[in-house]
C-alpha cells in the first residue's frame, strides 16, 4: 500500500503526494513510547541533575563554537544550554526520537522544573535582554494554557514572564489537528507504529489518544530593563502554584540590544493615528502613512510601541523602518473571512505584503527594525497569513523579528534581486522562507532560523525555476518536520556555509528534491561549507534512517551538475549521505553528476553512504571517523544484477578514514558491490572533536 508523506514539504498551496516505500519488504517499527504527565507532556528519558558550575558554557548549536566556526548567522547572541547551568531541576535526554520533548531540543536536552525548581545562568557577556526557549504542558482538551516563569538577576529586579502554550502542541497525521483527542485525519494512510492502513485492516487497530504529539516549544524574549554584565545570574524559577504541572527550559539566548532606532525626518505613524498602545488597530493608519511617504518620497518610520494590525499591509516602494525589532513590535490576531479568498485562504492576520505577480508585483521595498507577532496556531496550507509574502524585487528585507506566524516569509514570482538579511524567524506553523516560484537572483544571508513547522529555508520551483539564488551563513535550528535546507528544482543555485542542526522528523539538514511537482534540476547546483549537526532523521514511512544530506529522485531525474564541496556532516543519526528514489519509480529515474569533495563526516550511527538508486556519484578527499557501520549501503535500486548494483560510486582519491568495519570507502565496495542492508544496526557516535 502507498505510504503518505506526512509534511516533508514547504507548506503554502502544495498537494502532498503519497511517499511509497523503498524496498519491496515492510518492517515494523517500535512503537513511540510516551509517557504522559499531567496536562499532556511527553515524557521521554530522564537523566541527572544539572550541575553547580558557575562557569558560563556558550554554545552554537550545543557544540563548542569552534567546531562549526565560519558557518551560521552571526546576531550577537550567546547561546546557552539549559543542561549545561546550574539547576535543582530533572535533565532530559538526550534523545532523537520523534514526538518527545528531548527530540525537539536544541541538543537534544533540556531541563525539566516543578513548581519551586529553577534553573541558573551565568551571563558570558554583557547583556540587556535574553530569549527563554520553553515548553509547558497543553491543556487537556487542546489550545494550551499560561503559567508564570520568574526572572531574577543576582537575586534581585525580579519580572515575571507568563509562558504560553496557545502556539506549540500540534496532533495526529498532517496537516495535524489542535485536538489531543482527535482521531486519525487519515485512516487510509500507513501506520508506522502499527505496520499498517488502518482503512484496509480488519478489525482497524487502535491507535493511541494523543497520537503523535509535536511542536513542543515556543520562546519568549524579555528586555531586562538595565545592562548586565559577565558573571551576572540570570536565574528562571517556576512559582508555586502554578499552573503548569512542569515547565521545560531549552535554552536562554542574551543579548545586548543598542538603543532604539530614531528617525525625525520620516512620515512617522503617530501622526496618522497609529496606536502605540496596540489598543486600536492601526493599520489604516499604516496605509494613511506609506501612502503619504510615498508621495513626499519619505521614508515611513514606525516608533518604538506594539501596534495591533489584524491584515496585510500592502508595500511598493516603499521604505519602512522601526525603532529595533526589540521595540516596535507589529501584533495582529488572525481574523476569519466571511468568504474564502480568491487564492483559497479562509484566514487573514498580520504580515507585510508585495502585490501579487498577477498585478506586476512590487519594487524597490525597504523594511527593517520591527518585529512581526503573528497568532497562527493551526496548519491550513490554504491561508496567506505569513509575517511576510506577495513579490518583490529590487528590495531589502532585515533585521526583522517574526514569530508565531504560518511561514515567515514566502515568495511567489516572479521576482528579483531580493536581499534578505539578519532576520529571526522562529515558531513557525510551516516554513521559515520559503522562494516559491521564479524567483531570481536573490539572497538569505545571516538570519537565524528555530523551531519552523516545515522545511526552514527553501527553493521551490513548482511552476518557474528558481535561479541564480544564494543561501549563505544561516543558522537552522530545530525544523520540527521537514529539512533545515531544501532545494527542490532551480537552476545555478548556490548553498553555502549554512549552519544546520537537529531536524526532527521526516526530513534532515539538507535535501536537495525532485518532487512535489517541481522543474527539474539544470546548470549546477553548488552546496559548499555548510555543516549539519545531529541531523538525518528516522523516516517513519519508509522505516529507514535518511542521510544528513539527502538526494531525493521522485519525479524526475536529478542529472545537474551538483558539487557538495567543503561541507561537513556532525554526529549523524544514520547516513552522512543518502541518494534514494521511491520504489515504485525506481527504474525510471536515476542520480547522477553529483560531487563530492573536501568532506569529513565526524560520526555516523550507520554509514557513510546510503545509495537507494540507480546512478552515481563521485568521492575526493572525502575523510570519515567513528563509522557505525560498513562505509557503504548499496542498494541500487534494488534488481541486485550480477553486475551489481545500478549505482556506482567513483573513487576520485584521497578517501580516508573508517569506523568498526575498516575503510569507509574501501577497494571491495568499488565500483558498484553489493552491500544492501536496509536497516542496520545503530551505532552512537562519540561528540563531535577538533579534527
Amino acid at each position: 500500500m502507498p505510504r503518505p508523506i506526512t509534511g516533508t514539504g514547504t507548506g503554502t498551496r502544495r498537494s502532498r503526494g503519497p511517499l511509497r516505500r523503498v524496498a519491496t519488504a515492510v518492517a515494523t517499527a517500535a512503537t513511540v513510547a510516551l509517557g504522559l504527565l499531567p496536562g499532556g507532556t511527553a515524557l521521554a528519558t530522564t537523566g541527572a541533575k544539572g550541575g553547580a558550575s558557575a562557569t558560563p558554557v556558550v554554545t552554537r548549536a550545543a557544540l563548542a563554537p569552534s567546531l562549526v566556526a565560519g558557518r551560521g548567522a552571526s546576531l550577537g547572541m550567546a547561546e546557552q544550554e539549559a543542561e549545561n547551568a546550574a539547576t535543582n531541576g530533572t535533565v532530559i535526554g538526550p534523545d532523537r526520537t520523534a514526538y518527545t520533548l528531548p527530540a525537539e531540543a536544541s541538543g537534544r536536552k533540556a531541563v525539566r522544573l516543578t513548581p519551586g525548581q529553577y534553573v541558573e545562568f551565568t551571563l558570558p557577556s554583557t547583556a540587556n535582554a535574553i530569549t527563554v526557549r520553553y515548553s509547558i504542558p497543553d491543556a487537556p482538551h487542546g489550545g494550551g494554557i499560561t503559567a508564570p516563569l520568574d526572572v531574577t538577576v543576582n537575586g534581585a529586579n525580579r519580572s515575571t514572564m507568563t509562558l504560553t502554550s496557545q502556539y506549540a502542541w500540534l496532533y495526529n497525521q498532517y496537516p495535524f489537528s489542535n485536538d489531543p483527542g482527535a482521531g486519525l485525519l487519515h485512516p487510509d494512510w500507513w501506520i508506522t507504529e502499527c505496520s499498517c492502513v488502518p482503512a484496509a485492516t480488519t478489525p482497524a487497530p487502535a491507535v493511541p489518544t494523543p497520537f503523535r504529539p509535536n511542536h513542543f516549544y515556543d520562546e519568549q524574549r524579555l528586555l531586562l530593563g538595565r545592562t548586565y554584565h559577565a558573571g551576572d545570574k540570570v536565574r528562571l524559577t517556576v512559582p508555586a502554584g502554578s499552573r503548569a504541572a512542569s515547565t521545560v527550559i531549552d535554552l536562554l539566548d542574551s543579548e545586548l540590544v543598542g538603543a532604539p532606532h530614531i528617525d525625525v525626518v520620516a512620515a512617522n505613524v503617530l501622526a496618522f493615528g497609529a496606536d502605540p498602545s496596540g489598543r486600536r488597530d492601526s493599520a489604516d493608519a499604516f496605509d494613511k502613512a506609506i501612502a503619504f511617504a510615498k508621495r513626499a518620497r519619505l521614508k515611513v518610520y514606525i516608533p518604538a510601541g506594539t501596534y495591533q494590525v489584524n491584515r496585510h499591509i500592502i508595500v511598493d516602494q516603499v521604505t519602512i523602518e522601526g525603532a529595533g525589532s526589540w521595540y516596535t513590535v507589529i501584533k495582529g490576531h488572525q481574523v476569519d473571512l466571511r468568504s474564502p479568498a480568491p487564492d483559497g485562504s479562509v484566514h487573514t492576520g498580520v504580515g507585510f505584503y508585495g502585490k501579487d505577480a498577477s498585478a506586476g508585483g512590487s519594487s524597490d521595498v525597504h523594511l527593517s527594525g520591527f518585529a512581526i507577532e503573528g497568532d497562527v496556531r493551526e496548519r491550513i496550507d490554504t491561508d496567506q497569513v505569513n509575517g511576510i509574502g506577495g513579490a518583490m524585487s529590487d528590495s531589502t528585507i532585515d533585521g526583522l523579528y517574526i514569530h508565531h506566524t504560518k511561514v515567515g516569509m514566502w515568495f511567489d514570482g516572479p521576482m528579483t534581486n531580493l536581499k534578505i538579511t539578519d532576520n529571526v524567524i522562529t515558531d513557525q506553523i510551516a516554513d521559515g522562507i520559503n522562494f516559491h516560484t521564479g524567483v531570481t537572483r536573490s539572497v538569505v544571508s545571516n538570519n537565524f532560523l528555530r523551531n519552523t513547522g516545515d522545511d526552514a529555508l527553501a527553493m521551490w520551483s513548482e511552476k518557474t525555476g528558481n535561479a541564480r539564488n544564494t543561501f549563505d551563513h544561516n543558522t537552522v535550528q530545530t525544523p520540527v518536520l521537514a529539512n533545515g535546507i531544501a532545494l527542490y528544482g532551480g537552476t545555478d543555485n548556490t548553498v553555502s556555509n549554512n549552519l544546520v542542526a537537529d531536524p526532527i522528523r521526516e526530513g534532515s539538514g539538507i535535501q536537495v528534491g525532485s518532487r512535489f511537482g517541481a522543474e527539474a534540476f539544470t546548470g549546477h547546483l553548488w552546496i559548499t561549507g555548510n555543516t549539519t549537526v545531529r541531523a538525518g532523521t528516522y523516516e517513519m514511512n519508509w522505516n529507514i534512517g535518511l542521510g544528513a544530506i539527502w538526494f531525493y529522485a521522485l519525479e524526475k531525474d536529478i542529472d545537474a551538475d551538483i558539487q557538495v564541496v567543503g561541507d561537513t556532516f556532525l554526529d549523524n543519526t544514520y547516513n552522512a549521505v543518502m541518494l534514494v528514489a521511491d520504489f515504485p519509480v525506481k527504474d525510471l529515474y536515476s542520480i547522477t553528476n553529483v560531487h563530492f569533495k573536501d568532506i569529513r563526516v565526524d560520526g555516523t550511527g550507520t554509514s557513510v553512504v546510503s545509495a537507494r538508486a540507480a546512478g552515481s556519484a563521485s568521492f575526493e578527499n572525502v575523510d570519515a571517523r567513528h563509522v557505525g557501520a560498513v562505509g557503504v549501503n548499496n542498494c541500487g535500486s534494488f534488481n541486485f544484477t550480477p553486475a551489481g548494483s545500478e549505482f556506482s560510486l567513483i573513487d576520485l582519491g584521497g578517501n580516508d578514514g573508517g569506523g568498526t568495519t575498516g575503510a569507509w570507502l574501501a577497494p571491495w565496495e568499488l565500483p558498484n558491490t553489493i552491500t544492501c542492508d536496509d536497516r542496520p544496526p545503530v551505532v552512537t557516535p562519540p561528540a563531535p572533536s577538533p579534527w
